[in-house]
């Protein structure tokens, strides 16, 4: 009895290759990158990112601590 494979990709080739589309590949990015950057914020209580030229840290208060500028 074999697992069924779950589908990841809509587009395949002639021959049966799926492959991922470049607006598929960024989507998927952009969703990871959320849902990291919560987790980090949930466990960490604050996340560093870059905003306007600078490296800031953010924390669940909202308060924004700029780091150092780009």
């Amino acid at each position: 009895m074999k697992a069924e494979q779950k589908k990841i990709s809509k587009h395949t080739t002639r021959d049966g290759f799926e492959y991922l589309t470049k607006r598929l590949l960024i989507s998927k990015a952009k969703s990871a990158g959320k849902i990291a950057a919560k987790n980090a914020m949930d466990t960490m209580g604050y996340i560093v990112t870059v905003q306007d030229g600078w490296v800031v840290k953010r924390y669940e208060s909202g308060k924004i601590e700029q780091l150092q500028k780009l």
